[in-house]
């Protein structure tokens, strides 16, 4: 049986005229209350993770845990990924050897630029896959004809965007970002795309110029900390599995998801 409703509950509407008291509905005075309450239980909009301030004239004023955003290096630079001193002051087969790289793994270079460390991968992991993953036109075009002249053809090229590497899921073994990641300007959505690539008991190779060092020649904004890059990595829910201390002027982490 329905209760009968006591009028004596509702708000005093002692305020309005006679004439609207009587115009107006039950109905009516319920929306009206239901309404004027509309916002109260709603959720709050999530935080936006970045901030803005002016900072490095070699950052973008852009900010995240702390660490402004640099600059991405344009394709203008390609001649300098390709300078002949490059294994002398990186040691490049000291990280593919602390890398290693099984015949059948399933490897994405992002940031992989005109395919440095992409064709010394291909043939260690000639019964595997090799993605070179870059947002550039230009650097895609260099990798195409690397790809097309060179000797490895187990390459896929991948166009990726400021928010994902555009690779399927649960694909790749190892992920390699060779003093990349700094210049994502999207860091937050980057990684959660990287990871979804990336297979459970996946490794990310994360190569960065050491923040800690000052004699190393490189601009600060390029650079990162051990301490910062574990800040960041543990929010995307990563791990340090260890920092590999072999190379002249960088960090080799390698970073795991947690369990």
């Amino acid at each position: 049986m329905k209760q009968k409703i006591d009028s004596t509950t509702w708000p005093d509407t002692s305020v309005l005229s006679k004439h609207v008291q009587r115009k107006v509905s039950l109905p009516f005075l319920l929306f009206l209350l239901l309404n004027g309450f509309q916002g109260i239980s709603q959720e709050k909009t999530p935080k936006e993770p970045y901030t803005y301030r002016k900072g490095d004239p070699n950052g973008i004023g852009k900010w995240y845990m702390g660490r402004e955003i640099a600059h991405v290096m344009g394709f203008q630079g390609m001649a300098w990924l390709e300078r002949p001193e490059r294994e002398a002051e990186e040691n490049t087969t000291n990280l593919l050897n602390a890398m290693n790289i099984q015949a059948n793994d399933s490897i994405a270079d992002i940031g992989a630029g005109s395919g440095y460390h992409v064709f010394k991968m291909a043939p260690i992991a000639n019964k595997g896959l090799v993605y070179a993953v870059d947002i550039q036109d230009e650097m895609l075009a260099a990798l195409h004809k690397k790809k097309k002249t060179g000797p490895s053809k187990n390459v896929t090229i991948i166009k990726g965007s400021g928010k994902s590497v555009n690779l399927p899921d649960n694909s790749v073994d190892k992920v390699l970002m060779v003093d990349v990641y700094h210049e994502f300007d999207y860091p937050v959505e980057m990684i959660a795309s990287i990871k979804k690539a990336l297979r459970q008991d996946g490794k990310i190779y994360l190569i960065e110029y050491r923040g800690e060092d000052g004699s190393v020649p490189i601009k600060k904004v390029h650079k990162m900390t051990e301490k910062q890059a574990v800040k960041e990595m543990k929010a995307a829910g990563m791990k340090l599995e260890e920092n590999i201390d072999t190379l002249p002027w960088q960090h080799c982490m390698v970073f795991v998801k947690e369990q």
